[in-house]
């Protein structure tokens, strides 16, 4: 008897503890754009003493971000393009592009995982993020801004929170009760007329095109929302100008209406401050029926474009009608990506099989390539998917090696829209052949080159050269010349060219 007492005395203190056995449970989940991603199993998203901590590497990732260890300074460094953050161990303070940045949490290390405020992530990484207390789970939704005509199919998306750390908020997508434009806490928001901010001095819609005017560039945060159909276009770091009230009414709690006639699709417009941190206005295009849309951003106007049908860019013939492939070697230059246990550079490596896969695909006569680079140089994220996309290419891949714990091993291949599924279903089961390492599948991942391309597009990972058997087969040369031709063997299946 004496033994039971203690053993339920010991449950009620282990769950009195702050963090303990929530942060690690088993049912704890991280969604990102809808898709759930794989997580630590020790060291899970969770409640811990009232935040939201998530595992930041499982998130930067899934986004492309370049992230690094330094296990003497507690430091995580993580890089996108010129983009730079770094967080330190039981430090409130994190360092963004130079500048000190408050954290509501400090990062804690749970075995070899970094654990950071959900809020940092939603804020620094441009995500809108939310907690289900329910289920344990958070959702994050990386919305496409405002890019030039860039068509971004919507799905639904969660608005920023705007209270604390642990706020709980329904796991179907929701905005803001009753106006659905208004502050999250109910409460009346002033408009505060800093000089800092781009004022926003009007609003018109016609010929389904809602123009938004400003008094300088915005880049705009669009998305769309379900049940019922809207599009919301946040645009952060704004105010109403002080004559926008001449053209459109404001009420006592800055929220209006824009009537619209002649277009059945659309019920009304609405706009509002929604946002005092940062200062946030919210337009929301009410519709009738779902719509697709296309934002472009020209000097102090920003469009937003609505369509019946996703836009299809023209695609011009190649001459003799042959396949256009950009074949992408990736990280390099300043850039070393992962390092191996044998001192091998992922850069180097993506280098020698993407030079290899260029050799391959030059002997084919239906097809043309461009390579992102042919040596040591660092073309940024943003450069890869520009020069596909201005070429309009036929076939976009990225070539990488992977890194994670010691016993992490296999190849993957990743995609982020579905036109690309086919393609890195087929790519992927060429490569496994010929690497010969265990089959993580070919899954979706949300990645800036995958996913801001026009084209079908696919980041290999052949291997893990943090694992010391992987890695000793993905250095010798007589693998890399299989991978590049399992890689060309896979282009040409879906090509339909063999």
């Amino acid at each position: 008897m004496k033994k039971l007492g203690f053993l339920l005395l010991l449950v009620v203190f282990m769950w009195a503890l702050p963090g303990t056995g929530q942060a690690s449970a088993a049912s704890n989940s991280i969604f990102l754009d809808g898709q759930e991603l794989e997580q630590p199993s020790g060291a899970q998203a969770g409640l811990v003493n009232g935040s939201v901590m998530v595992p930041i590497r499982v998130i930067s990732e899934g986004l492309g971000y370049e992230v690094g260890w330094e296990k003497q300074t507690g430091t995580v460094a993580i890089k996108q393009g010129d983009r730079s953050l770094q967080l330190f161990i039981d430090n409130g303070k994190a360092i963004v592009d130079g500048n000190d940045v408050a954290l509501s949490a400090a990062p804690l290390l749970k075995g070899d995982t970094t654990l950071v405020p959900l809020r940092f992530v939603g804020e620094q990484m441009g995500l809108q993020v939310s907690w289900d207390n329910d289920t344990k789970s958070a959702h994050l939704y990386s919305s496409s801004s405002g890019s030039d005509s860039g068509v971004v199919n919507g799905g639904a998306s969660t608005p920023p929170a705007n209270e604390g750390e642990a706020e709980v908020v329904p796991e179907q997508p929701v905005e803001q009760p009753d106006a659905n434009v208004s502050s999250g806490s109910g409460t009346t928001i002033t408009n505060n007329p800093s000089t800092n901010l781009a004022t926003i001095s009007g609003l018109s819609f016609s010929d389904n095109r809602l123009m938004i005017s400003t008094d300088r560039a915005v880049e705009p945060n669009v998305f769309k929302m379900s049940g019922p159909e809207r599009v919301v276009i946040d645009v952060p770091n704004a105010r109403f100008a002080d004559q926008f009230e001449d053209a459109l009414p404001l009420d006592a709690t800055n929220q209006g209406q824009l009537t619209v006639e002649g277009y059945p699709e659309v019920a009304q417009i609405r706009y509002s401050l929604f946002s005092n941190d940062p200062s946030t206005i919210r337009i929301v295009i009410d519709l009738n029926e779902s719509r697709e849309f296309v934002v472009t951003n020209e000097n102090s106007f920003t469009f937003i474009d609505l369509t019946l049908e996703p836009t299809v860019p023209f695609i011009p013939a190649r001459p003799d009608g042959k396949s256009l492939i950009v074949i992408d070697a990736g990280h390099g230059g300043k850039d070393p990506g992962a390092t191996s246990i044998s001192g091998v550079l992922e850069k180097d490596f993506n280098l020698a099989i993407a030079l290899r896969v260029d050799e391959l695909l030059k002997q084919e006569q239906d097809i043309i390539t461009v390579m992102t680079r042919s040596d040591d140089t660092y073309p940024t994220l943003d450069e890869r998917v520009k020069i596909a996309n201005e070429l309009q290419a036929d076939i976009f891949i990225s070539i990488h090696a992977n890194s994670g714990s010691a016993t992490a091993s296999g190849t993957e291949t990743l995609y982020t829209r579905d036109a690309s599924i086919t393609l890195a279903d087929t790519v992927h089961r060429h490569v496994i052949e010929a690497a010969g390492l265990k089959d993580r599948k070919a899954k979706h991942q949300n990645l800036k080159v995958t996913r801001e391309t026009t084209m079908p597009a696919v980041l290999l990972e052949a291997g893990f050269l943090s694992n010391p058997q992987d890695d000793a087969v993905l250095k010798d040369p007589a693998v890399q010349d299989r991978i590049a031709a399992g890689i060309v063997a896979g282009i040409k299946e879906y090509l339909g060219l063999q």
